[in-house]
C-alpha cells in the first residue's frame, strides 16, 4: 500500500516536472508532453498505483488534452488485429478448459514420456510448454498444479520427505519456467509478443509483416534451448537421491483412464484447434534462404488483406457456431464463457500501442535516436547483450507487458541511432521479458507455484538467476545465428523501410 501511494504521488510530480520546467525539443512541445506522459505510466505501472489496465487508459485523455494526438487516432489502436490474435487465442483456449481437452493432452503426454525422475520431469516440461505455445501461461500452470500435486502425493507415500520436498521444489519449478518458455515461442503464446509486430508498424509502416511462421522459426530454438538448460539444471539440483519405488507409467494411465472416453465435444474442439495452429503456420508461407514455399492467403484476391487476426475471428466464430452434440441446444462454445476473456490486458495492450504511436507522431522516438548517436561505434552484439539483459532483469519486478509497450520505442531509437535494424534489438527484447526466472512477482507462473507453499524465495531466486543468465545468452546467440536468415537483419545496415 506504502508503494502504490508514493508511486501516485511521485508519478504526478515527474509528470507535471516535465511538462511544465522541460523542453526536449524547442518548437515541438508534444515531444515533451510525450515523454512526460510516458513517465507517469512507466511509474504508474511500477508501482501498480491503480489497475494496470486503468493506466492504460491515460493516453485517451491526455494526449487529446496535451495537443499530441487527436483523440480518434488514440482510440483506434486500442482495437487492432493484433488484439483480435489474442482474442482468438484465450477464446481457443477457453474451449479447450470447457471441455476437459487440455488435461487429456496434458495426461496423455505424461502417460508416454516414462516414469523416472528425469523423464517426469520432461513429462510435465514438455507439457507445459506445449500448452503455453497455445494458450496463457497462466492457464497452463493453474491446470499442471493438480497434476503435480497428485504425483508429490504418490511419491510422498514410498520416499523419505526430505527427498520428496526437494524433488517437489523443482518439479514446480520446471513446470512455471516451462510454461514461460513455452510462451515464447509463438505470437499468441505470451501477450508480450503480440506487442512487437503492432508496436513495429505503428514506428515504421513500411516494415515487413512478422507472421506467426516467422516469429516461430526465429523464437522456437530459444525454447527449445532454453527447455534444456531448464531440465539440466532442475535435474542437477533437485534430482532425489533414493530410488524411485511406487510410482510408474500406469499411474498416468490410470489417471487418463479415470477420464473416460474422450467426447464429441473434445474431438470437435482438438480438430478445431489443429485448423487454427496450421492455419496460422501456413498463411503467410514460408521464405528463407531462397527457398519459399506459398502460404495460404495467396489463394484470395487480396492477400494482404488476411492477417492473423482474420484466422483467429474465423475459428473463433466456428466455436460459436458448431453445435455441441452431446448437450442439446448448446454449443462449443457460448457467451458466459467467453466472458472470461481478460479483457483488462486487451486494455493493457492498447496503452502501450497508443504510447507508440505518441512517440512516433510526437518525434519523441527521434529525439531519443539523437541522444544515442554516441553508440554507433560500439559492436551491436553488445549493445544487444545489455538491452537482453536489461529486460530480463527488469520485469522481474515489473509488468512484462507493460514493460515491453514502454521501451520496445526506444530500442528502435537505439537502433537506428548505432546505424542497425530496429529488429536487431525489438525482438530479441520482447523474448527477453520472458525469461524471468527469479522472483514470484516476475510472471504468473512464478506466482502460481509460490503460492503453493513449497517453495522459498531463496531458491527461487538462486535457481532463477542462473536461467536468466542463460537466457539471455541464447538470446543474443540465436539473433546472430538466424537474424540474417529470418528476418533479413543484418548489423550495421539499414533497412529501407526505416525511411519515411
Amino acid at each position: 500500500m506504502q508503494k502504490k501511494f508514493i508511486g501516485f504521488f511521485l508519478g504526478i510530480a515527474v509528470f507535471l516536472a516535465i511538462l511544465l520546467f522541460a523542453d526536449l525539443e524547442p518548437g515541438k512541445p508534444e515531444v515533451t508532453a510525450t515523454m512526460a506522459v510516458a513517465a507517469l505510466m512507466a511509474i504508474w505501472w511500477v508501482t501498480e498505483t491503480i489497475p494496470l489496465a486503468v493506466t492504460a487508459l491515460i493516453p485517451m485523455v491526455l494526449f487529446p488534452t496535451l495537443g499530441v494526438l487527436d483523440g480518434k487516432a488514440v482510440s483506434e489502436v486500442y482495437f487492432n488485429h493484433i488484439i483480435f490474435v489474442y482474442v482468438g487465442g484465450f477464446m481457443m483456449a477457453l474451449a479447450m478448459e470447457r471441455w476437459n481437452l487440455h488435461r487429456r493432452i496434458a495426461m496423455k503426454l505424461l502417460a508416454f514420456i516414462g516414469v523416472s525422475p528425469g523423464r517426469i520431469l520432461i513429462g510435465f516440461m514438455a507439457t507445459s510448454a506445449f500448452l503455453s505455445m497455445w494458450i496463457s501461461n497462466t492457464a497452463t500452470t493453474m491446470m499442471m498444479i493438480p497434476i503435480v500435486m497428485s504425483i508429490i502425493s504418490s511419491l510422498e507415500e514410498s520416499l523419505s520427505g526430505k527427498s520428496v520436498t526437494k524433488y517437489a521444489t523443482g518439479l514446480f519449478l520446471a513446470v512455471a519456467y516451462s510454461a514461460s518458455i513455452g510462451g515464447m515461442s509463438t505470437l499468441v503464446g505470451s501477450p508480450t509478443n503480440l506487442v512487437c509486430p503492432k508496436i513495429l508498424t505503428l514506428l515504421y509502416p513500411g516494415a515487413p509483416d512478422i507472421s506467426f511462421t516467422s516469429w516461430m522459426v526465429f523464437a522456437l530454438p530459444i525454447s527449445v534451448v532454453m527447455l534444456v538448460a531448464v531440465w539440466l539444471v532442475v535435474h542437477l539440483l533437485f534430482k532425489p537421491r533414493e530410488k524411485w519405488q511406487g510410482v510408474d507409467r500406469d499411474h498416468f494411465k490410470k489417471a487418463y483412464r479415470e477420464l473416460g472416453k474422450a467426447s464429441r465435444e473434445e474431438r470437435i474442439v482438438f480438430v478445431l484447434f489443429l485448423t487454427l495452429a496450421l492455419l496460422w503456420i501456413t498463411r503467410a508461407g514460408i521464405s528463407t534462404n531462397g527457398f519459399t514455399i506459398p502460404g495460404w492467403a495467396r489463394l484470395f484476391k487480396t492477400p494482404s488483406y488476411i492477417n492473423d487476426g482474420t484466422v483467429a475471428m474465423f475459428i473463433s466464430i466456428v466455436l460459436f457456431i458448431v453445435p455441441a452434440p452431446n448437450h442439446k441446444g448448446k454449443r462449443i462454445m457460448d457467451w458466459k464463457t467467453a466472458q472470461r476473456i481478460p479483457w483488462n490486458i486487451v486494455l493493457l495492450f492498447g496503452g502501450g500501442f497508443a504510447l507508440a504511436l505518441g512517440f512516433q507522431s510526437s518525434g519523441l522516438a527521434i529525439w531519443f535516436g539523437e541522444q544515442l548517436l554516441w553508440t554507433k561505434g560500439i559492436n551491436p552484439y553488445l549493445i544487444l547483450l545489455a538491452v537482453v539483459a536489461l529486460m530480463s532483469f527488469l520485469t522481474e519486478l515489473t509488468s512484462n507487458v507493460a514493460s515491453t509497450q514502454m521501451l520496445l520505442p526506444v530500442f528502435a531509437s537505439l537502433a537506428l541511432s548505432s546505424g542497425n535494424n530496429p529488429l536487431l534489438l525489438m525482438i530479441p527484447a520482447t523474448l527477453a521479458s520472458s525469461l524471468a526466472f527469479m522472483l514470484p512477482t516476475a510472471t504468473p507462473p512464478n506466482a502460481i507455484i509460490f503460492g503453493t507453499n513449497r517453495i522459498k524465495i531463496a531458491t527461487m531466486v538462486r535457481t532463477g538467476f542462473l536461467l536468466n543468465m542463460i537466457g539471455i545468452l541464447v538470446v543474443v546467440l540465436v539473433t546472430w545465428l538466424l537474424g540474417d536468415s529470418v528476418f533479413d537483419i543484418n548489423p550495421g545496415v539499414l533497412p529501407d523501410w526505416v525511411t519515411p
